[in-house]
């Protein structure tokens, strides 16, 4: 029997008043594990109406106060990690390893974001006047609206709450309809502690349910993590009010490796970033550009990687380096684009199909050889184990290449050379790149996209920020 899960609005689980449901499959084996009401607009303006309600009082505590009720969030998952991770993989087919790592890393970045508490700071800034003092000091924004993706569900929570909670806004988060199970599950901890009713608050639903979060005119920020398509829209309705948005949209990282570098480095470090959660993460390398010299070197010892990359249910019992993707669409859309991709000239070196393993959503790890940068394959986004892999013949071309995106959110190069990884990081027009290592942020730097990426960013100081405005005082004396 799948279970049927509620709403958290102002402190209470809420029961829908409408039948709807949107069903949750496990895309591993397809099966039924739950269901979530598609709230209605009524509870979605008690919800945003709860956060209006909160968020005076909750921003006049000091903000040390708040650190410790997030405090108390954090410490709560930790004693929960294996129950977590496991609804984690059941819904979205992370591995446990990884549903763990993603568990921890939560916990761990509510405790950063609560650090920050005797940390904001304004500014004192000269004045021309005498006896005149121009402050600027840093405010919540007010009531903040949280849209999550399905890859990384519950990390997003924290992202998206931790820094708005510690500045002093309330949230509303809205989990994807493909991820909402753990969602629920971060609610009920919630809902065990003694976090003040309204500054916490869970809707469920599809689009429907974000537009009307986005548009409703009480809420002063919308914090977005998805597809650019999606970002669109958001940015579109929020318009009606001249809502903030904050938006983390898509990514179609390169990675550079020369002729000088490490190539087994090289090689995990890439096959980490494509494998990990099936490859569907934004900043995870989507397309190669290796030195001719050393191309076959890499195919080859990418292609041993990729084959002997374990695959399957993450809840059977054994050890994996991924599980299924998401949905049967996102496995018909990875499907399409390695087809596509062979019609354009491409060829497969390993993989390049569907998984026959029975039931599930599961394509296998994929190289694909002779590609070419006007191909789909090396400039849309594919979010899946799939690695195109084309020839360069400098740093400059790679560079030239790599820029030429309408995505700017990750890139990566391999080299030894510390002149060339100074030129990349100098040139490469996107907003991080790694160098020597896997595409995986830190929670203390900034990660935050250009061009169609994204506005704005998360982590950090800078992402930390993005949840306050400033108020200037001038202060005649």
């Amino acid at each position: 029997m799948s279970k049927q899960y509620k709403s958290f609005i102002n402190g209470a689980f809420v029961a829908s008043s409408l039948d709807a449901v949107i069903e949750v499959f496990n895309p591993a084996t397809e099966e039924l594990i739950g269901s979530v009401s598609n709230s209605t607009a009524h509870e979605i303006n008690a919800a945003v109406e709860a956060a209006r309600n909160a968020q005076p009082a909750w921003e006049k505590l000091p903000a040390i106060e708040r650190a410790g009720y997030l405090r108390k969030i954090s410490n709560a998952i930790r004693e929960n990690v294996d129950y977590l991770a496991e609804i984690i993989a059941r819904e979205q087919g992370k591995t446990m390893d990884l549903a763990k790592v993603e568990v921890n890393f939560t916990a761990d970045y509510i405790d950063y974001m609560s650090e920050w508490a005797r940390r904001i700071e304004g500014e004192i800034i000269t004045s021309d006047r005498p006896n005149e003092t121009i402050l600027l000091m840093r405010k919540p924004i007010g009531v903040v609206v949280g849209i999550l993706p399905w890859n990384f569900p519950f990390f997003l929570i924290a992202r998206k709450m931790a820094p708005a909670l510690i500045t002093g806004n309330t949230i509303v988060i809205k989990p994807s309809e493909e991820t909402p199970l753990n969602a629920f599950a971060f609610a009920e901890i919630v809902a065990g502690l003694d976090l003040p009713p309204g500054v916490f608050n869970l809707v469920f639903g599809d689009g429907r349910s974000g537009g009307q979060l986005v548009t409703h005119p009480k809420v002063d920020m919308v914090s977005f993590t998805g597809s650019v398509a999606t970002g669109k829209r958001i940015m579109q309705a929020a318009s009606v009010n001249l809502t903030r948005v904050n938006l983390e949209l898509g990514g179609k990282a390169p990675a550079i490796v020369l002729a000088d570098a490490d190539i087994d480095l090289a090689v995990n470090a890439i096959h980490q970033s494509r494998v990990i959660n099936s490859g569907q993460v934004c900043n995870c390398a989507e397309r190669v550009y290796v030195a001719r010299a050393v191309l076959q070197e890499f195919v080859d010892k990418m292609v041993l990687k990729m084959q002997g990359t374990k695959f399957g249910d993450p809840l059977a019992g054994q050890l994996l380096d991924m599980g299924p993707l998401i949905s049967r669409a996102q496995l018909e859309k990875v499907k399409s684009a390695v087809d596509i991709a062979v019609e354009q000239g491409a060829v497969v070196a390993v993989g390049g199909k569907v998984a026959d393993i029975g039931k599930g959503h599961h394509y296998e790890p994929t190289v694909l050889v002779n590609c070419t940068h006007e191909m789909d394959i090396m400039r849309n986004e594919t979010f899946g184990p799939v690695l195109p892999i084309q020839a360069v013949d400098s740093l400059d071309e790679a560079i030239e290449l790599a820029n030429d995106s309408e995505y700017g959110l990750t890139s990566s190069i391999f080299t030894r050379d510390i002149n060339a990884a100074m030129q990349a990081c100098r040139e490469l027009k996107f907003g991080e790149t790694y160098v020597n290592r896997e595409n995986f942020e830190a929670m203390q730097g900034f990660h935050a996209g250009r061009r169609k990426s994204g506005i704005g960013g998360a982590d950090g100081k800078h992402g930390l920020y993005e949840y306050m405005e400033t108020h200037v005082v001038y202060l005649q004396s």
